[in-house]
């Protein structure tokens, strides 16, 4: 299972029909650094067949930008609106990444979707047995999807 391809195809699909925005993947990776700067990351835990997490990282600027085009109206700086859209975005994504683990659609279930923003934060996975990191351009500008997952 390509879950590089799977975040990727799930990704711009979401991009391009529910925000109106065209998106570019780049090589897949891990990502090395549990820290962020300037950053909101939406969330959404996974548990049942598979345990984990699927997260979207983006900077402040991007987060705005996107959550404008998303919503409609302008946003300029982390709120509560931010917050939701960027968590929305991380449900939505999650529940493809999902579909693409589990058609049947029940052996997986997921958690509410959290956000974490901040000048400086971390972020960290105790047992992962799959990570994947899938950077994106959004017109010169970067944000990531990144799924960890356990067996269980």
């Amino acid at each position: 299972m390509n879950h590089a391809e799977q975040i990727a195809d799930a990704t711009c699909e979401i991009f391009s029909s529910m925000i109106m925005l065209e998106v570019t993947p780049k090589e897949a990776g891990k990502r090395t650094d549990p820290a962020f700067s300037d950053s909101i990351s939406g969330m959404v835990g996974l548990a049942g067949t598979v345990k984990g997490n699927l997260a979207i990282h983006l900077p402040s600027s991007v987060a705005t930008a996107v959550t404008t085009a998303f919503l409609g109206m302008d946003v300029e700086t982390i709120d509560d609106d931010v917050c939701d859209a960027i968590g929305e975005l991380a449900n939505m994504l999650a529940g493809a990444v999902k579909t693409a683990i589990d058609p049947s659609g029940s052996d997986i279930k997921l958690s509410m979707p959290s956000t974490v923003y901040g000048d400086s934060y971390s972020l960290d996975c105790l047992d992962c047995g799959v990570s994947v990191l899938v950077p994106f351009d959004l017109d010169g500008t970067e944000f990531s999807v990144e799924l960890l997952l356990a067996e269980t």
